[in-house]
């Protein structure tokens, strides 16, 4: 079975106030289209090691591979690339840009990626609306749709770059039971339709359990 994401043995300590040994001897991997969350208390390490999985945090020891091909140390200019093109981030809070349109907010990390043209991209954007359902929301200011759309819209942006996986942090922290489940279908269909790999810290057992399977995290381990 084809390996989208693998860590080996990754350590993580915070050094300030105290050193404190946050993540230990993480060692897990996701199967291509495979859907998997993270539970566990606050404080278990949860969110530390979505950073380093996503390449943000590059402050750890140990190996973390992303199509097979060895992540860990390489260039940050090369990490912004591969987080960029390999990597699609769905947070709490959807972080788009009020001022822009929903169609420009999707655009935006193609855009940065600058692998096609606008012409491309623009293309490329509406498409994913309207696979999300929400191509009528296009020229629609980022600032005037809901809560439960901004979702979508977000979604939409992490998938502009067709990534090998799509990591979720509290995807559906912020939303009601009603645009959870929406985003959970959303999620769900893109496992099965396009074969897309997801990883999704959540508090949210209910969600948790419908996922393939369950990453348990305390103090900072992997339960087996």
């Amino acid at each position: 079975m084809e390996l989208v994401l693998k860590t080996n043995k990754i350590n993580k300590f915070f050094e300030k106030p105290v050193k404190f040994h946050v993540l230990k001897d993480i060692s897990f991997e996701i199967k291509k289209g495979e859907f998997a969350s993270i539970m566990g208390k606050s404080g278990s390490g949860k969110s530390t090691l979505l950073y380093i999985l996503s390449t943000m945090d590059t402050d750890y020891t140990g190996e973390l591979y992303l199509n097979n091909k060895l992540i860990t140390g390489q260039k940050h200019q090369e990490l912004s690339r591969i987080r960029n093109k390999h990597i699609g981030f769905v947070f709490q809070f959807h972080y788009l840009l009020s001022e822009f349109s929903v169609l420009e907010n999707v655009m935006l990390p193609a855009k940065k990626l600058a692998e096609k043209s606008l012409a491309e991209i623009e293309h490329d954007a509406m498409e994913k609306l309207k696979m999300l359902d929400i191509e009528k929301l296009a020229k629609q200011r980022a600032s005037r749709i809901s809560g439960g759309e901004k979702q979508r819209v977000a979604i939409a942006r992490a998938l502009i770059n067709n990534p090998s996986i799509l990591m979720g942090d509290e995807p559906t922290g912020n939303l009601d039971s009603h645009n959870s489940e929406n985003v959970f279908s959303i999620f769900k269909r893109l496992k099965e339709e396009e074969g897309l790999s997801l990883l999704v810290v959540t508090h949210d057992e209910d969600f948790a359990k419908r996922t393939d399977r369950i990453i348990q995290m305390e103090d900072g381990r992997i339960l087996d």
